[in-house]
């Protein structure tokens, strides 16, 4: 995902550097912006076996093909960032024609800023109705953006769809859950717990008997204990983080963690390095029991 939100960011700061060229010019959006939120997104910019520049169809010439196994997944139309792709439907219909017609699953529509998904055909339904991703990157929080903008990934787009359908369940879900009184840190709680019986830090009370060490950094994962004790926590923790980190804070960590091996340390001493740990590094800790 860092790849991701790094293109996000120098999209960002392209535009708000050059706003007036991406409004007039469209060859620099494409060039700039949606070429690199591409790459980022696993996309072999320069390789014709992924992406195949002013496809040929019926309705005239689409911007790029998509192309997964030797066929077209989707077609991205781009426009220069004058053009409200969000609320101008005129190029969406555009676009929808040349995926219909080609039998193409997928249509983008971007500007290089914001960026609409639709399906090419459900019976039965309006364009309206099958636009099943939108995003707007200068006006939506970056871990929304990056998150969404995933699902156009090499590696997802095939399921697109599904993805799509199962973030909106959760959105709407997560909010109604919300109107009912339940606060948005118990219902995230809930969502990143393991289905491991894990106490998190701020359940821990010292005495327990731990079996492993949990560590949430992208997901938990799981840490061999070096002994089977709250101490045996805070030393296995260090040896974690010193094995992610590189140069002097490397050095300091297994600094701390030779210092610390050799003395008693009292409970409440190691639940508060803990917890300052957590914040410093922005991870959450837990044990199973």
């Amino acid at each position: 995902m860092d790849k991701i939100e790094n293109a996000v960011l120098d999209v960002l700061k392209k535009v708000n550097e050059h706003r007036g060229l991406y409004e007039r010019n469209e060859e620099a959006v494409k060039q700039h912006l949606i070429g690199e939120i591409f790459q980022a997104l696993g996309w072999e910019w320069d390789n014709p076996r992924e992406v195949r520049p002013e496809e040929r169809t019926e309705e005239g010439r689409a911007d790029y093909a998509l192309i997964l196994d030797d066929r077209v997944v989707a077609f991205v139309e781009a426009k220069n960032l004058s053009v409200n792709v969000l609320k101008k439907d005129k190029p969406l219909r555009q676009l929808g024609r040349y995926c219909f017609n080609h039998g193409v699953k997928y249509g983008i529509l971007t500007n290089g800023v914001a960026w609409v998904v639709i399906k090419a055909f459900e019976e039965g339904s309006r364009l309206e109705d099958r636009i099943i991703l939108s995003v707007d990157i200068e006006n939506e929080p970056l871990e929304r953006v990056t998150l969404k903008l995933s699902l156009l990934s090499k590696g997802k787009i095939d399921k697109l769809e599904r993805f799509a359908t199962l973030l909106r369940a959760l959105e709407l879900s997560f909010d109604e859950l919300k109107k009912e009184g339940i606060s948005e840190r118990k219902l995230i709680e809930f969502l990143t717990a393991s289905k491991k019986r894990l106490l998190t830090l701020d359940k821990i009370r010292g005495d327990e008997f731990p079996r492993a060490l949990y560590v949430y950094d992208d997901g938990w994962k799981m840490v061999p204990l070096i002994e089977r004790s709250i101490k045996g926590v805070l030393l296995s923790l260090l040896l974690y983080l010193s094995e992610k980190s590189e140069g002097e804070e490397k050095a300091q960590i297994k600094k701390a963690y030779a210092y610390l091996k050799e003395i008693p340390i009292d409970t409440e001493k190691i639940l508060r390095l803990l917890r300052e740990i957590e914040k410093e590094k922005g991870i959450r800790i837990g044990i199973e029991l």
